[in-house]
């Protein structure tokens, strides 16, 4: 049981629950100005170093895939859905590891045998899937459909979706066979440790929210930011499949 926070405290508590409450609203309108390259893209450095290396270079593809982890702001959205209202760090690590499956096994296999999924249409799903957790958080489904939804499939197969958004984006690096199964584990343990260093942060920035009593007062809010920041990024990638 959480003691309440002093006066003081408590207006430290709660200037930290309304920053991070800012912060997802202006994610939110950021979104409705970003290009596709913000959320997946590959940065032409990038690229033009991995077109030109062969063999196996594992250190350089665990940092890209951190790299690609820690700015990939949607995946970090989703995630921070999923463990919005775990408190107990079994049921995070249950529900991450999950997360971690799914997109580590289409991430995989995506590349090695050259699954590409236009950009546009897995991006937009992706995007739904951060609108389906921040629903599933404001108890929209059992309003709406009188059931709660099984929350450990979801988090699989949204991850599965999720590693098919990075295997399409790995596939426009045009790695070399040579070292291509060592190279695509090294980019996963990349994206696993990006994966980690994301959710210290938000465990930590959540864990201050939590023991305000604030907390309640804008955790819809906040879960109404992440909807309409994943609804953002939905229909921009849907504009930009039938425009391109």
């Amino acid at each position: 049981m959480t003691l309440p926070p002093s006066q003081g405290g408590g207006r430290v508590l709660g200037m930290c629950a309304t920053t991070l409450t800012c912060g997802l609203l202006a994610m939110a309108l950021m979104l409705a100005f970003a290009t596709t390259s913000f959320a997946h893209g590959v940065a032409a450095g990038d690229q033009g170093y991995i077109q030109e290396i062969t063999g196996i270079h594992l250190i350089p593809f665990v940092y890209l895939g951190a790299k690609h982890m820690a700015t990939g702001y949607d995946h970090i959205l989703f995630l921070l859905g999923v463990i919005f209202f775990l408190y107990r760090m079994q049921h995070i690590a249950i529900y991450v590891t999950l997360f971690a499956i799914g997109h580590s096994t289409t991430m995989l296999l995506g590349v090695y045998f050259n699954i590409g999924i236009n950009s546009y249409i897995i991006d937009a799903i992706i995007g739904l899937s951060v609108v389906y957790k921040a629903l599933d958080n404001m108890g929209a489904y059992q309003r709406w459909f009188g059931f709660q939804p099984n929350t450990k499939a979801a988090t699989l197969i949204f991850g599965l979706f999720h590693g098919f958004g990075l295997s399409t984006k790995i596939l426009e690096y045009d790695i070399a066979p040579d070292g291509l199964v060592p190279n695509l584990l090294a980019f996963n343990v990349g994206v696993e440790i990006g994966q980690l260093l994301a959710l210290g942060a938000i465990l930590i920035v959540m864990g201050f929210w939590r023991k305000s009593s604030s907390f309640f007062r804008h955790a819809y809010t906040a879960n109404v930011a992440m909807m309409t920041a994943g609804f953002l990024l939905f229909g921009y990638q849907v504009a930009g499949y039938l425009v391109s």
